[in-house]
């Protein structure tokens, strides 16, 4: 296209029909703002969509959780969901270190098990060390495993945990039983004794409140029952005076 072709009136004439249509960025920039500010109050209006949100907002302070907007129980529920992934992602690293730290005391004590303590603890070391000898674990792993079973056992149970409590009971089971038999046979029942001891004492916080005895719940009827007798009589009619016949008698007649 030649340059007087490109020149109209002394007008430059445009390429293409795109072109004439094509406005500068920044007049661009302009009426999206523009339309992003109409917009944005538009919709804080009466009736607008943001409007509407906020409205809910301020009804679910007192509307029960059926009356809340859905979008309302989503987030609700995906925060809910969130906070609990995220406590259970703290709880795994907080007995992993804790498994980890335990892990790290050794398995036998170097004491002779002196001491009231050492009566308890020890042969239960004694036990898991021999019983790990024949397993594919490290013995301070299983006394680390003891401890921790123990210690949930006791925090839960005090709380009131029926899964807690369970684990104590198995746990103060257990802790006899390897008592028993891993104690010299001169002091073994003794040294049970005042682990069974030891324990009941400590069940006084894990089982608290626990009672054998059975929950009776008085609650009065809802429904009365009353019984009453209705009898119906059916009373005839009086008969007119003058009248010795009733309906059901007829005169005889020859």
């Amino acid at each position: 296209m030649s340059h007087n072709d490109r020149q109209m009136n002394g007008q430059h004439r445009p390429n293409s029909i795109l072109d004439q249509f094509e406005l500068p960025p920044a007049k661009k920039s302009k009426q999206r703002l523009a339309w992003l500010r109409t917009a944005w109050r538009e919709s804080w209006k009466e009736g607008g969509f943001l409007h509407q949100r906020w409205e809910e907002i301020g009804q679910a302070r007192h509307a029960s959780w059926h009356e809340v907007a859905i979008w309302i129980k989503t987030a609700a529920l995906f925060g809910g969901l969130s906070l609990i992934v995220l406590m259970l992602n703290a709880a795994g690293d907080i007995a992993s270190a804790t498994l980890k730290g335990l892990s790290d005391v050794p398995a036998t004590s170097a004491s002779d098990g002196s001491g009231l303590w050492g009566t308890v603890d020890h042969p239960v070391r004694v036990f898991l060390a021999d019983q790990a000898a024949h397993l594919s674990v490290a013995p301070a792993a299983l006394y680390a495993f003891w401890q921790l079973t123990g210690l949930l056992g006791l925090v839960g149970g005090f709380f009131g945990n029926a899964g807690a409590r369970i684990a104590w009971l198995l746990f103060g089971i257990g802790s006899l039983a390897m008592i028993w038999s891993t104690a010299p046979a001169g002091g073994r029942a003794a040294a049970t004794g005042l682990a069974a001891l030891m324990w009941a004492l400590a069940s006084i916080f894990a089982l608290r409140g626990l009672t054998l005895r059975p929950i009776v719940h008085n609650h009065p009827p809802q429904y009365q029952f009353n019984p009453a007798l209705h009898l119906h009589a059916t009373i005839p009619a009086p008969t007119p005076a003058g009248d010795d016949h009733g309906d059901n008698i007829h005169p005889l007649q020859r």
